[in-house]
């Protein structure tokens, strides 16, 4: 859904064992014992963050900027949504919700998934003095290809009204994330959320 404007306003980890197995097998061989995969995948989910919950996360400062852009990736321990802003680090509150709705008209958005997380962006998908939009994408309703993501099912646009963008994310579960936000080069930021595969 298109903003309504007013313009009046890792490397793969290794354990010891992984390593000796494989410079212990003939040339080409590609498979690894059933007992080093094991160990190996057990390295790797102890190294995955903790701490995290599923209860609402918000920023507690304010700011303002344009969103440009969307883009998501599949890492070992979550999978993320990273949003571009043209501007310094905005506002923001995400909170897990039973639906999703079209910002203004209140229709409801289909979305696969067991659980929905909303992201609300205190930033603007336009620029507020000629109306042309920052971060125009070609389908609302498929923000990214997240086929195959352990986590993520579906990203939408709700939409954005009076300097808010909604966006939100279809889940495979209602799984434990995280929020912050970088600082990138000139007056740019990042606003990311992390949602992990399991609990």
């Amino acid at each position: 859904m298109k903003c309504i404007q007013f313009i009046h306003h890792h490397k793969p980890i290794r354990t010891a064992l992984a390593v000796l197995a494989l410079a212990a097998l003939p040339a080409g061989a590609v498979s690894v014992p059933a007992y080093a995969a094991q160990t190996a995948g057990t390295a790797l989910a102890a190294s995955c963050p903790t701490g995290w919950g599923s209860l609402p996360e918000a920023s507690t400062y304010q700011g303002w900027g344009q969103l440009t852009n969307v883009r998501t990736g599949r890492h070992t321990c979550f999978d993320r949504i990273v949003f571009d802003v043209q501007g310094k680090p905005s506002w923001f509150r995400v909170h897990y919700v039973k639906d999703f709705y079209t910002v203004g008209e209140g229709k409801l958005i289909p979305v696969r998934g067991g659980a929905k997380l909303e992201i609300i962006l205190s930033v603007t998908s336009f620029d507020s003095d000629d109306g042309v939009p920052s971060y125009d994408p070609a389908n609302y309703n498929e923000l990214a290809n997240v086929h195959g993501y352990r986590t993520f099912r579906q990203v939408v646009d709700e939409g954005c009204f009076e300097g808010e963008t909604a966006i939100g994310v279809g889940l495979r579960a209602r799984l434990p994330f995280r929020v912050f936000t970088l600082s990138g080069a000139g007056n740019t930021s990042r606003i990311v959320v992390d949602v992990a595969h399991r609990w």
